[in-house]
């Protein structure tokens, strides 16, 4: 009997360990998929509206792809164990093959309760890796083995295809359509944002391209800035979090672009090559992230150190949060940053750095509403690259330098002329250059001439800040540095170092990490 394909978060047919390994077990049965929406998953505080919309497109993206190579993607809605069970029992199946998957935590007790039902059932459930990361991995002596492993062995060839008329594809997508549920049979409310990317592997095949052919020699110099970075950055995190896009076959795409780019003798051809070149260094953090949530599943709910256990959670101020949220805060550049995330679902790193900075040190609030919050906001949501980021920019890791972001610096560094902020905040076109990043301080007489009020209420044109921002991010700084000089906070820092910390590398061969390790390297913040 022909093996069950379970697709979760890797969307599409090439470089697909399980959906190979099927067509190679049974080369003359139709290839057997099944995707299940999960109603708990779909509930949960992270999960959003624009996800689901990318993973429908994704999945009819994925369903004609099935049925070109004569294989069927079925889709059912209920929770993982009930569909697995009802589908089982309409049509038996001995195996079932699938990704391993690093989510939060509802998938990770979900997958529990199928290996149990599989015991249970006689199903041989087999699992291959989808990105350079260990199951089980004791420490990080040598993940970056691993990795070169992964990313350097051949990709997985995909099923032949039969070919599909355009008329026959056409129909596919109709049907599937017609099973996926909507947004309203998943709970799902909230708005989508108009400009986000759409999904599915099709979309992600031209982003991919035009990345390497065009877009990367943007990249070095261009990702920092929120004017430059939509077009210099690769815009395939969605794909790769979704796996429209498997992160081997974007390594070694890179690569070989990169090699056709070394016979090339011209400015742009070593500007691109120097584009890639570091984007690969993101590649590899890419997966050293999600790393550290499997092999420490409970960073996504408590602080990894806990040490800072009961440093910010006293103190979660409500109105600050939801001011966030409204992009309200009154610093321009923040809200300038909500106000795009709302409209696009994408901001690059640094603005998102700058986000998590603010919220945790001028405004003391807690890592995890925040990073709920900003989970249904990114629709390139990757729990492990997420929650490790969102603690690590909080100071709660306890092995990486404390990182604050100014956004009045921010916006000086990065939008110097106020181009991005004028966008996205339509009241800042009305303001003059010189009061730009701190609208607060201009003259009564000045805003009553201009038709602009800055206050607190919410009629304002333009919010106060909700705190004076040095002295509140002076006050966060002592907190978080003092609870760090404490010596049984130091003491536990080692620990978290052997397991989750990166690794130098000196002839091939890891570095031992001593007791006293120093602080890893800024690399970790991938502002390198």
């Amino acid at each position: 009997m022909p093996a069950l394909v379970w697709f979760k978060r890797d969307l599409r047919l090439t470089d697909h360990a399980a959906a190979h390994a099927a067509g190679q077990a049974a080369p003359d049965q139709p290839l057997r998929g099944l995707y299940i929406a999960e109603p708990g998953l779909w509930a949960l505080p992270d999960a959003a509206a624009q996800h689901w919309a990318f993973v429908r497109e994704s999945l009819l993206d994925l369903g004609v792809a099935m049925r070109s190579v004569g294989g069927e993607l079925a889709v059912d809605t209920g929770e993982a164990v009930a569909v697995l069970e009802r589908h089982w029992q309409a049509q038996p199946f001995d195996t079932m093959l699938s990704h391993e998957e690093t989510g939060n935590d509802f998938t990770f007790q979900r997958d529990i309760a199928v290996a149990r039902w599989c015991r249970e059932r006689g199903v041989r459930w087999q699992e291959w890796p989808q990105f350079g990361v260990v199951r089980r991995l004791r420490d990080r002596d040598h993940w970056h083995r691993h990795w070169q492993a992964f990313m350097s062995a051949p990709t997985w060839a995909a099923p032949i295809e039969h070919g599909l008329s355009d008329d026959e594809a056409m129909r596919t997508r109709a049907r599937l359509d017609l099973a996926l549920p909507t947004l309203a049979d998943l709970g799902l409310d909230g708005g989508i944002p108009p400009a986000r990317q759409r999904g599915g592997r099709l979309a992600a095949l031209g982003v991919l391209h035009d990345f390497l052919h065009d877009r990367c020699g943007q990249y070095r110099g261009g990702i920092s800035s929120p004017l430059s970075a939509p077009t210099a950055c690769s815009r395939l995190s969605p794909y790769l979090a979704h796996g429209c896009l498997g992160a081997r076959e974007v390594v070694q795409a890179t690569v070989a672009r990169m090699a056709e780019l070394d016979a090339i003798d011209s400015p742009s051809a070593k500007r691109q090559r120097a584009g890639l070149s570091a984007f690969m260094s993101r590649m590899h953090w890419h997966c050293h992230f999600i790393q550290k949530l499997e092999s420490e599943p409970e960073l996504e709910w408590r602080n990894l150190h806990r040490g800072y256990d009961g440093l910010r959670e006293p103190d979660f101020n409500q109105a600050h949060f939801d001011a966030l949220r409204q992009g309200r805060t009154g610093w321009p550049m923040v809200d300038a940053c909500v106000a795009m995330l709302r409209h696009t679902g994408w901001v690059n790193f640094r603005m998102r750095a700058m986000l998590v900075s603010v919220a945790s040190y001028p405004l003391w609030l807690h890592w995890r509403p925040v990073g709920e919050w900003l989970a249904t906001q990114f629709l390139d949501y990757e729990p492990g690259i997420h929650w490790s980021q969102m603690q690590m920019q909080a100071g709660t890791t306890g092995i990486n330098t404390t990182r604050v972001y100014n956004p009045i610096k921010q916006a000086q560094d990065h939008d110097p002329h106020g181009h991005f902020v004028r966008r996205w905040l339509p009241a800042m076109r009305r303001v003059p250059p010189e009061w730009l990043f701190e609208p607060w301080q201009m003259p009564p007489e000045l805003q009553a001439s201009l038709g602009l009020r800055v206050g607190r209420d919410a009629e304002a044109d333009i919010p106060q800040p909700l705190v004076a921002l040095d002295v509140a991010t002076r006050e966060a700084k002592a907190r978080v540095h003092g609870l760090r000089a404490q010596p049984e906070v130091k003491a536990a820092k080692a620990e978290i170092v052997r397991k989750h910390g990166s690794r130098t590398f000196r002839n091939g061969k890891p570095k031992r990490v001593a007791k006293d390790a120093p602080e890893p390297s800024p690399q970790l913040s991938l502002e390198f």
